[in-house]
């Protein structure tokens, strides 16, 4: 055998002493107290399936999202004739994705076409049968985008509201065109997550209609350009909610994208908590304007078509600060200045499918997942001893220190250790020991042919190592085209079985040939215990 550089064996020491640090605190379950603070402290976080949680599965309203751009195109349409001072009898909107722009006699059709047309590019204009009125209707190239909008801009929106409420090690991705899957492992509230979630939190401001007809809008006669919504408020005698009519004007006079803040403060006289708003430039002119023209009415701050107050304007308001008052508790007031600081969804959404995964059942699933290993590192150790004798100690060894590497980079990674992740982790023993029957067995026929050991020991290595490399290799394959196109169990099965393929080369055949070289360096056999 040639002359053994000494990288190779400081290298091995290396590799087997970092993973021993690495992987020390998830086998002892969290670092203990007399731990030294310098050394790595993380371990490895598990899944949905074995802490329990919540997993969602989400649909996103887009036609909702095409609707609300139509129903701003109207506003646009208006607005931008408007400012040229152009005639018309009429914007309103038509289905989902189009408006009907009436014109008058005293109209001039060609400055008009040609303003909207320059204005606003992502629509067509058709003219309807007549000649009076024409169709404003968005592209479908303009249609396809909002509807990816609105997904993209969810996820995001979802995310920040998850990272608020404090889940550690979330998973929130597209699934499908228009769906979103969410998993919250060690989730302890799932209620209380879904309503943060699944709240699309459009925060509108609308001026009551004091001229009009209560009595006639509760009787189903709403006057046109009116709405009538609800709130709710707390008998203060009772304790009861009780639900209070609303007649607004349906046009909002400033929305809640102009938000900058929301926190919670408590009021003096009651001690009951609020969320106190703040607005951007923009918002703070907006807002100032509008209660400045506006003294004496009353507004109505409304959330998701529920009215939280309808105060009166006494004068003037700067600064940009507004507050929404109701019968919280300090918990729901918490959770509306989450949803507030994360944004309104683009579209609502809808809950397809949802899974409660108990902390009991996840506790289960991971003494099941160890126990498996147990045994099945146990029968596999075994084997190999029996069959193999002293090289059979060698591949054991080969296979301890293959699982402390996988489970160092699966802690440095942060990756979530999954039950597909134990699955694969407990095919990664057998196939950890694969590459080293393959080589004992080369080794053996080298022996049976005449050779002398080391010449067997030789040969064994160098004819083994290609088919050990052509099969990891096409198993790694595998494994990568798992995490491309799988989902997060198949994901965890992919990152297990990919780790561990890489490891046990490292152990099965660099490893275990300089052990052995070190072994019998300056010996003179005569047999090898294989």
């Amino acid at each position: 055998m040639r002359q053994l550089p000494i990288w190779k064996p400081a290298l091995i020491l290396l590799v087997t002493l970092s993973s021993l640090l690495y992987s020390a605190p998830s086998i002892l379950g969290g670092a203990p107290n007399w731990w030294p603070s310098w050394l790595p402290s993380q371990t490895i976080s598990r899944g949905l399936d074995l802490q329990g949680g919540l997993y969602l599965l989400m649909q996103v309203e887009t036609d909702k999202a095409v609707e609300q751009s139509a129903e701003n195109l109207v506003d646009e349409v208006r607005g931008t004739l408007r400012q040229e001072r152009l005639r018309y009898r009429g914007v309103e909107r038509n289905g989902i994705d189009s408006v009907i722009l009436k014109l008058s006699d005293r109209s001039e059709p060609e400055k008009i076409r040609a303003l909207l047309l320059k204005e606003m590019p992502r629509v067509t204009i058709t003219e309807e049968p007549g000649g009076k009125s024409w169709k404003i209707s968005l592209t479908e190239l303009e249609i396809k985008e909002i509807r990816r909008f609105a997904v993209e801009q969810s996820i995001e929106t979802i995310r920040s509201r998850i990272d608020q409420f404090g889940v550690s090690e979330p998973t929130i991705q597209k699934q499908g065109s228009e769906r979103i899957l969410i998993q919250l492992p060690g989730l302890e509230d799932p209620q209380r997550a879904k309503n943060i979630i699944g709240k699309t939190a459009r925060l509108e401001f609308k001026m009551l209609d004091e001229k009009g007809d209560l009595s006639q809008a509760l009787a189903g006669r709403v006057p046109p350009g009116d709405v009538l919504l609800y709130g709710e408020t707390r008998d203060r005698s009772t304790g009861k909610m009780v639900r209070q009519p609303y007649l607004l004007k349906k046009r909002t006079v400033l929305s809640g994208d102009l938000l900058t803040d929301a926190r919670v403060n408590f009021d003096q006289q009651f001690n009951e908590p609020y969320v106190s708003i703040n607005f951007n430039r923009q918002g703070g002119r907006k807002f100032a304007q509008l209660t400045g023209e506006n003294v004496g009415k009353r507004m109505a701050i409304v959330l998701d078509k529920l009215v939280y107050s309808a105060p009166v304007i006494r004068e003037k308001i700067e600064g940009g600060r507004a507050q929404i008052s109701g019968s919280f508790s300090p918990e729901e007031a918490h959770d509306l200045a989450i949803i507030l600081r994360a944004g309104a969804l683009p579209a609502p959404v809808v809950f397809l499918e949802e899974r409660t995964v108990g902390p009991t059942l996840g506790r289960d699933s991971v003494e099941q997942g160890l126990n498996s290993i147990l045994i099945g590192a146990t029968l596999v150790l075994l084997f190999m001893v029996l069959y193999y004798k002293g090289f059979g100690l060698l591949a054991n060894l080969a296979v301890i220190v293959n699982v402390l590497i996988l489970m160092a980079i699966l802690t440095v990674l942060q990756a979530t250790l999954t039950l597909p992740g134990i699955a694969g982790a407990v095919l990664l023993l057998g196939m950890a020991v694969d590459a080293n029957v393959l080589i004992f067995e080369r080794i053996r026929e080298e022996l049976r042919l005449g050779k002398t050991p080391m010449a067997a020991i030789d040969h064994g290595y160098a004819k083994a190592f290609s088919t050990i490399v052509d099969a990891n290799i096409t198993t790694l394959i595998t494994a990568i085209v798992l995490y491309q196109f799988g989902t997060g169990p198949v994901r965890g099965f992919a990152v297990t079985l990919s780790i561990g393929l890489l490891a046990s080369m490292f152990t099965a055949i660099f490893m275990t040939r300089v052990v052995l070289t070190l072994y019998i360096r300056g010996r003179r056999l005569q047999s090898l215990s294989i």
